[in-house]
């Protein structure tokens, strides 16, 4: 009787929301941890694959279409998506909502955009990229984590174009009803590895995940240092036991079919 009396009570919380079940990551790990990288500049190609490869991990790199680097440097971005690092879409021209954000050109600002537009933007950034590394499975990063064009929500589009999608926002406190194609990250500006370790640990703390947004590594706008990043990557490898790591692509996935 009094098994059964644990039995309901259990029941009962996790029925109320008073008990979150614990996600299960590959391996009994606690936590998820992935590695993004924004607009496609040399640093990611200079600094961030060559230490990534060093620690046996792989980033997703959200490619703006009319990166120089991307333009340049064609060749080694098609390089590191051969060896398992992941290609992701980021439009072609970094359309913001210019009310945000002061620096976005007018015919750039997602506010000038109609639904047709970003909807065509996104579908040809695709092609670019099916062009560079050959795949048809893709996902997107929301530029400047923005979800309107022209007034217009354009997520549930999203969700059929893409996989999985990156936004913006807090390390979640369960994983219970995550969104994949609304996936919460930190966008760092210029952070000490203490508060890398802290972000990580949080998600570890929580049993859920941290995605990181980056932009320039190893200088440049939105920073985050060599060193740091560097010494990020190897307190995740020396304790590789306790994070789950992996594109954006494949966490996401993995996700989707252990919910």
């Amino acid at each position: 009787m009094k098994r059964n009396s644990v039995f309901f009570l259990i029941l009962f919380l996790l029925l109320t929301g008073k008990v979150n079940a614990q996600f299960e990551w590959p391996d009994g790990k606690k936590a998820a941890v992935v590695f993004t990288y924004d607009d496609a500049l040399d640093g990611h190609l200079d600094v961030a694959v060559p230490q990534l490869d060093e620690f046996g991990f792989k980033g997703t790199f959200y490619c703006t279409g009319n990166s120089p680097c991307l333009n340049i440097r064609m060749e080694e971005w098609r390089e590191i998506a051969k060896n398992g690092h992941e290609l992701g879409n980021h439009t072609l021209f970094h359309p913001c909502d210019g009310i945000k954000q002061e620096w976005v050109k007018p015919e750039y600002d997602l506010n000038n955009y109609t639904h047709d537009q970003i909807l065509t933007e996104l579908k040809t950034a695709n092609t670019l990229l099916k062009a560079i590394d050959g795949k048809t499975e893709r996902t997107y990063g929301y530029t400047c984590s923005d979800i309107k064009a022209g007034g217009v929500d354009f997520t549930e589009d999203v969700k059929k174009m893409f996989t999985a999608a990156r936004g913006a926002g807090p390390i979640p406190k369960t994983m219970e009803g995550y969104q994949i194609h609304k996936a919460p990250s930190w966008g760092v500006n210029s952070p000490t590895f203490e508060e890398l370790v802290q972000y990580v640990e949080e998600a570890r703390a929580n049993g859920t995940i941290a995605v990181f947004m980056f932009h320039s590594v190893g200088g440049g706008y939105l920073d985050v240092g060599a060193e740091e990043h560097r010494k990020l990557l190897q307190y995740l490898k020396e304790n590789e036991d306790i994070y789950f790591t992996g594109t954006f692509l494949e966490v996401m996935k993995y996700i989707q079919q252990h919910r």
